[in-house]
């Protein structure tokens, strides 16, 4: 049974690693096992750092700079991992940016930016990395869904709109590469405690007190929470897993009633 979840030696790609929730997740695959390509656009440093980070852990990971909605930057790259680290076996598209602005007042350029980082590049690194998966006939794509896969909520109209396309890009994805043993899922991640959310955390901010209060498991998840469901996801026992989107959320999308945890 502990062989289904063995994912040791395997190469795995996750965009927007540098820190957050990508980090959390390359840290879990790096602990199981895998080699991990950090990957980032801002800055080397951050990519330097993140990798120092994975190996003082004793993680094998390498880093590499690339813009994934550059497609040509992020061929180059998939064939450079590919030559210098090897056949790329799992991918996690988790780069994404959020703009929180009143649809009414939101331009045009911020609107296609955030559509374009959030899903226009899981399709690209998706495109390039599938097929080396697709000759193969083995490969596991992750692609960073959110709750707001299937909600809405003031001020992230793009953000949203973006996410509920990577939804279905994922089952689409599915539907046309599950017939090579390629198999396309998603992560939809709740409300984490990372350092971006950590100034909001606090007893008494009404955003803290409105997550824990609505959340059913009544408190924010930890980002080691989401190893457990990209491990699952890149490894043999998911296999006959396609086009689905695992929610790891405490139970915020079971319920539009008063959460158990309020009496």
């Amino acid at each position: 049974m502990i062989n289904l979840f063995d994912i040791k030696g395997k190469v795995a790609l996750i965009t927007g690693s540098t820190h957050g929730l990508g980090m959390a997740m390359a840290k879990g695959l790096g602990e199981a096992g895998a080699t991990i390509v950090v990957n980032g656009n801002s800055s080397q440093q951050k990519i330097d750092d993140a990798v120092a980070a994975l190996k003082s852990e004793g993680i094998n990971a390498v880093g590499y700079k690339f813009n994934v909605t550059e497609e040509q930057e992020v061929k180059a790259a998939v064939a450079k991992i590919e030559s210098e680290v090897g056949p790329i076996d799992i991918l996690i598209n988790n780069a994404g940016i959020i703009k929180r602005i009143p649809l009414i007042d939101m331009e045009v350029a911020d609107f296609r930016e955030v559509i374009d980082i959030d899903l226009v590049s899981p399709f690209i690194v998706s495109k390039h990395v599938a097929k080396g998966m697709i000759e193969r006939r083995a490969g596991k794509i992750i692609n960073i869904c959110s709750m707001m896969s299937e909600l809405g909520r003031n001020t992230v109209s793009a953000y949203a709109a973006a996410k509920g396309g990577l939804k279905m890009l994922t089952k689409n994805m599915a539907t046309e590469w599950a017939k090579y043993n390629v198999q396309i899922n998603g992560i939809g991640p709740g409300y984490f405690a990372t350092e971006q959310t950590k100034p909001i955390r606090v007893d008494g901010h009404p955003f803290n007190d409105f997550i824990i209060s609505r959340t059913p498991a009544a408190k924010w998840g930890d980002p080691g929470d989401l190893a457990g469901a990209a491990i699952f996801l890149s490894s043999k026992a998911s296999d006959f897993v396609n086009g689905h989107i695992l929610y790891v959320d405490g139970g915020i999308l079971a319920t539009i009633g008063k959460p158990s945890n309020e009496d």
